[in-house]
């Protein structure tokens, strides 16, 4: 007798199901925890339990809203920093021609190589220097000065590669260079300083060190 389709996939449908069985239920486990008060997570640790107390996230709001909107803050701030000036750089790298510039560039793209930790002592002190410590600018404006490299290298090969007859048309019409950019350039690299933005974001958000060297005060901590 022949074993049907259904028959045969069985055993694989069961791996799958048991699969996403692993896979989902520690996020159920933790969000059926976050409603536990401490009794009901000692004497029902595995399953869901009655009343649920919406509380704790009140409770813990209490205790991450100072971290979580400076992160938000200097997040924010950064990103558009580094987005704005790699744009700028990548957009003078990429449209025009002056002496030195392919040398310039190379250097740009050097500073790739040199790893962060090397500045961390030089940064401090500079930092230090200006009265910046314990402030939300000793982290936007060190981010903003050294996270632009790679927005720099992306956007300029985008902005390279722009036909040339857009800007001439443009600038047939009474265009300016900053109006080029603004209405050429920038428009039609909405998806990779997108892209940009989220990879820097990303980083800012989750970076730990030099926030915790930067901001002696535990006030203006971020959330790493």
């Amino acid at each position: 007798m022949a074993i049907g389709p259904r028959l045969q996939d069985a055993p694989k449908h069961a791996l799958l199901i048991l699969a996403a069985v692993l896979t989902f239920y520690p996020l159920v486990f933790t969000l059926l925890t976050s409603f536990k008060d401490n009794p009901e997570f000692y004497h029902d640790f595995w399953g869901p339990s009655l009343p649920l107390h919406a509380t704790n996230y009140l409770d813990a709001w209490s205790q991450v809203s100072t971290a979580v909107v400076n992160s938000v803050v200097v997040t924010a701030l950064s990103v558009l920093g580094i987005v704005a000036f790699a744009a700028l750089s990548a957009y003078v790298f990429a449209r025009h021609d002056f002496p030195l510039r392919n040398v310039l560039f190379a250097g740009v793209l050097a500073l790739l190589m040199i790893p962060g930790i090397l500045t961390l002592i030089p940064l401090f002190l500079q930092v230090k220097q200006y009265g910046l410590l314990n402030t939300r600018m000793a982290l936007i404006l060190p981010y903003i000065a050294g996270s632009q490299v790679l927005g720099i290298m992306i956007l300029r090969s985008f902005f390279s590669s722009q036909p040339r007859e857009l800007y001439e048309a443009a600038e047939m019409d009474g265009a300016g260079e900053l109006a080029k950019m603004l209405r050429i350039g920038v428009p039609l690299a909405f998806p990779v300083i997108g892209t940009i933005a989220i990879f820097t974001a990303l980083n800012v958000w989750g970076d730990y060190l030099w926030p915790l060297v930067a901001l002696p005060s535990q006030q203006n901590w971020t959330i790493p």
